[in-house]
């Protein structure tokens, strides 16, 4: 037996302990993945599955994707896949989401209205249940009281650690470790709500139904700032005006944004950085020098 059948097995008994009945399945299609995972169709007694799965996969992985994925669907705000089923083999982890006939066009204002819907719901604390993953990288999410303190200790500090760990720049680290000192200054005054937040919401995490609903996927969930997501949403390309003019309307904006999108922002650059290699490192240190511009 090969790797791609034993994984198939695999699937298959997961999948039908999920749903109660046994289920032969087909590997239909390897399918287009994203720079983590691996993808692919499967089907079986008239129904389609879509899996993904990764090799060498870190621990828990799926399962926190899983549960990010139930938390969001619970909110009933906005579209997510449902997650069936997870396991392994061997050394490769899969995940079992059903299947979602998904275009890149829609309707750009609900996923705007949808999405602030999804900010509004709220936690009594910073982080979440558990830690997860920002694309393999594991992603800290040990509750905080304060939002200044989160993003230093659970997010921007782990990435520099890991550049530091990698060898990229002397610079780099030292103006980190500026940037750290001065987040007091440049979050003064800004005391967001604990949202729901997806956590790696690019354009490649959303597209819509057939019918035009908004559909997102591949979360990275956690409660913070809700400027965080609106802020992935920039970071590479940007969405539909419409979405920005719905979410606005809904949910404006609080002033200083701008300075606060490139700092959230840079915790995806430093993740680039750490997973991608120094493709990132110019960007990277370009954005600490703005933001440390911004301080006195």
């Amino acid at each position: 037996m090969n790797s791609k059948e034993a994984l198939l097995e695999s699937i298959q008994t997961g999948l039908s302990e999920s749903l109660g009945a046994y289920c032969q399945l087909k590997w239909a299609k390897d399918l287009a993945g994203g720079d983590i995972n691996q993808a692919a169709l499967v089907v079986g007694g008239g129904q389609k599955w879509f899996v993904k799965y990764h090799t060498d996969a870190p621990p828990g992985m799926f399962e926190a994707e899983a549960q990010a994925l139930k938390e969001i669907a619970d909110s009933g705000c906005i579209r997510v896949p449902t997650a069936i089923a997870q396991g392994d083999v061997n050394d490769t982890a899969w995940l079992v989401l059903e299947h979602l006939e998904l275009v890149q066009g829609g309707n750009a204002a609900l996923l705007g209205e949808q999405l602030a819907a999804l900010h509004n719901v709220p936690r009594d604390y910073f982080g979440w249940s558990i830690d997860n993953y920002i694309g393999s990288t594991p992603q800290q999410n040990r509750a905080h009281d304060d939002w200044t303190d989160f993003w230093r200790d659970c997010r921007l500090r782990p990435q520099l650690a890991l550049a530091k760990r990698a060898g990229f720049s002397n610079r780099l680290n030292d103006r980190g470790e500026r940037l750290l000192a001065s987040l007091e200054q440049l979050l003064q005054g800004h005391q967001p709500a604990a949202s729901l937040l997806h956590g790696d919401l690019w354009a490649g995490n959303k597209a819509f139904t057939s019918g035009g609903l908004p559909v997102i996927f591949d979360p990275a969930s956690y409660y913070g700032d809700r400027e965080t997501d609106i802020a992935m949403t920039e970071l590479f390309g940007g969405f539909d005006p419409a979405f920005y003019s719905a979410y606005s309307a809904n949910s404006p904006l609080s002033d200083g944004y701008p300075i606060r999108r490139d700092l959230y922002n840079l915790y995806h650059l430093l993740n680039h950085l750490n997973l991608f290699g120094a493709g990132y490192l110019a960007r990277s240190e370009h954005v600490i020098d703005s933001l440390l511009a911004q301080t006195h």
